[in-house]
């Protein structure tokens, strides 16, 4: 009796180990995936911005948008900007559900299951970034995709040399500083102020540029006031409850051409 229920313990934790094994395969398996697929989409719809950004449309005069939000949106309507940020693996598609907040949590840009997820805002942010606060949200991924190089701003270094972010969305082309980069609790930002009230926003503009936080880099220099629009890019802690946050400040706005299909 004591063998066969020592067989069947041996069994059970056998089994266990090759359902977590198997589970382990099947995430990474599925992530390079994901990682493979955002790839493609960006040399299929996505130009070199060297020279793209540069070169004008005889009709209005304006630089052309080397991201196809026209074919994008026939992919999936879902997406409507796209994000790099210098000196990180960050380029990927924005997108936000319109009636599911945390839809793309766990789906990918065709709407197809993905443990990696993608790049999303929710619906209490607006598509144009005319909000005084945007936040996106990204997985810190183990293979260092989606928004888990985001974590190079902990080193000091690292944020002294690398200040720029870009957004493209469909029209105009915004670019960013980085503020400030550092640990945060896992409130829900936009739920928690009321940024619509000056003294509220004033409030938190000071906080971005103070951090209470055992892990923050903050630029030299900078200032924010309430007449600013930032954006948060959001992401997972290394270990440990909280976010990690990395904060840019709107410095210009560039208008583009509008996607259309020929």
């Amino acid at each position: 009796m004591k063998k066969r229920i020592i067989t069947v313990v041996i069994v059970v934790l056998a089994l266990a180990v090759a359902g977590v094994g198997g589970f382990i395969l099947y995430k990474n398996i599925s992530n390079q995936n994901t990682e493979e697929n955002y790839k493609k989409i960006s040399e299929s719809y996505v130009a070199e911005t060297t020279g793209a950004q540069d070169s004008t449309v005889k009709k209005k005069n304006l630089p052309a948008n080397p991201v196809d939000f026209a074919s994008l949106r026939e992919r999936n309507p879902d997406i409507y900007g796209w994000i790099k940020v210098k000196g990180t693996e960050v380029d990927y598609p924005v997108l936000q559900s319109e009636n599911n907040d945390n839809f793309y949590i766990d789906h990918d840009v065709d709407k197809n299951y993905a443990f990696a997820g993608s790049i999303y805002s929710q619906m209490c942010n607006r598509r144009d970034f005319s909000d005084r606060v945007t936040v996106l949200y990204g997985h810190n991924m183990a293979n260092n995709s989606m928004f888990a190089s985001l974590h190079s701003f902990e080193d000091p270094e690292f944020f002294k040399k690398h200040k720029d972010m870009t957004i493209y969305i469909d029209g105009a082309r915004l670019d960013y500083v980085v503020v400030s980069a550092y640990i945060y609790d896992d409130s829900h930002i936009m739920n928690s102020f009321n940024f619509s009230d000056d003294k509220v926003y004033s409030d938190f503009l000071a906080s971005v540029l103070k951090p209470r936080s055992l892990s923050s880099n903050v630029r030299n220099g900078l200032t924010l006031d309430t007449d600013d629009k930032i954006v948060i890019l959001s992401t997972c802690l290394n270990a440990g409850d909280g976010r990690y946050l990395v904060v840019g400040k709107l410095k210009k706005q560039t208008e583009l051409q509008k996607s259309t299909k020929n």
